[in-house]
């Protein structure tokens, strides 16, 4: 026999029993409440209707401000201190989901019309059937549950939209926004700026000091858009810092951290990317690109043009794939360009792409400035081509300048 313990019975499913609807009755007349409880007793015996009562407006005010979430009001027109037509002006200017039914004498069309103009959902007339009563009651009930939902729906939606906001805040924190990034150096500058597509997305860029000579610069791109990449881009960014921050070299820190994000990747996302080391004193980069937009070259005396680096697949495709990097060299005043495709394939309304010609083309009017200046001018430039068009996907820039010693 086994030795396993008895495990108690699960407890049954209760299904959820929906509250009552709940409605205020508002009439001087003081059978009408004995009637209303003869004729619905079933359906108050069952539940689906809750009844509260009121002989005024005034006294009608005071029920709403003290019971929650009635639904319906069925109120009479013509009543003492206050009438059901000043009653549906004071009902508006609460903040209340509520629909009112109005009582009147057959044939006081004038007042009915007041009553609609003035929010009534709908009426009935003296002497009240109760059939059909209990017929506009239940029209009047299904609008209200249209309508309770609709606004839960839309507090859902408020909720979330605050949340993607918090996400968007806590995203522009994890890329470096101070400028200048550093105020003590002369020998290179830098700046870069990001345009998610979205309230949060899967563009990243990074730059940090590894040592005194060298800097380590980074720009990715996830793959997809919205809160997934932006998680995935997180991971990545923060995983591609923490390994070249060993001080490896860039080839070593790109190989590691596909190997991570691949045997980690449960979402099915990759990654492009650029990670790059400018020696300060030198001039000289230890570059690596994983299935990015190649960085473009701004040369004092020369056109920009793209840098020629070894092909690598994007990171987190495939765990064992060799990576390779490159050197380049930079002379004083060289800037070195790199930006996501969203720049590249920003569509104006024609559904035409930016594309890289026009990209390097626009750069040619960039020689004399800063990277500050530089960065803004491609953007300002891709604005300007878009003329309006809705922004598909997330755009980054990066610019860094060397200027040796």
């Amino acid at each position: 026999m086994s030795n396993l313990p008895t495990l108690p019975p699960l407890p049954p499913v209760v299904a959820a029993v929906p509250p009552p609807v709940r409605v205020l009755v508002v009439d001087d007349e003081p059978d009408l409440e004995s009637l209303l409880r003869q004729k619905f007793r079933r359906q108050i015996r069952e539940r689906e209707y809750e009844f509260h009562f009121a002989h005024d407006g005034v006294e009608a005010l005071e029920k709403l401000r003290q019971i929650e979430d009635i639904d319906i009001i069925l109120s009479d027109i013509n009543m003492p201190r206050m009438d059901g037509l000043t009653l549906l002006l004071k009902v508006s200017e609460m903040n209340i989901i509520v629909k009112s039914v109005m009582v009147s004498a057959y044939g006081d069309m004038a007042n009915i019309r007041t009553a609609m103009n003035r929010g009534a959902f709908d009426f009935v007339t003296k002497p009240i059937d109760f059939t059909d009563l209990e017929m506009t009651l239940g029209k009047t009930r299904a609008q209200i549950k249209i309508l309770k939902q609709a606004a839960r729906e839309h507090q859902t939606l408020n909720a979330l939209l605050q949340e993607l906001n918090v996400a968007s805040n806590i995203q522009a924190s994890i890329v470096p926004n101070q400028w200048p990034a550093f105020p003590d150096r002369k020998d290179f500058d830098l700046f870069a700026m990001m345009r998610p597509a979205k309230e949060v997305g899967g563009d990243f860029y990074d730059f940090f000091l590894i040592d005194e000579t060298r800097l380590g610069f980074a720009i990715g791109d996830v793959s997809g858009k919205g809160v997934p990449a932006a998680i995935f881009m997180a991971m990545s960014r923060t995983l591609l810092r923490a390994t070249a921050l060993t001080g490896i070299s860039t080839q070593e820190c790109m190989t590691y951290t596909n190997k991570i994000l691949t045997r980690d990747d449960s979402a099915s996302m990759f990654v492009t990317a650029i990670y790059g080391i400018l020696n300060t004193k030198t001039g000289e980069v230890d570059i690596c690109m994983a299935g990015h937009e190649p960085p473009i070259l701004l040369r004092a005396d020369t056109a920009p043009s793209l840098v020629s680096l070894p092909g690598n697949l994007a990171l987190a495709i495939e765990e064992d794939f060799p990576i390779r990097s490159a050197t380049i060299t930079m002379k004083p005043g060289d800037t070195l360009i790199l930006v996501t495709d969203g720049i590249t394939e920003a569509e104006n309304p024609t559904h035409a792409l930016f594309g890289k010609e026009q990209l390097i083309s626009l750069l040619g009017d960039t020689n004399n400035l800063d990277p500050r200046d530089v960065v803004r001018f491609v953007l300002a430039g891709v604005q300007q081509f878009t003329a309006g068009h809705p922004q598909n996907d997330d755009i980054t820039c990066l610019a860094l300048q060397f200027r040796g010693t």
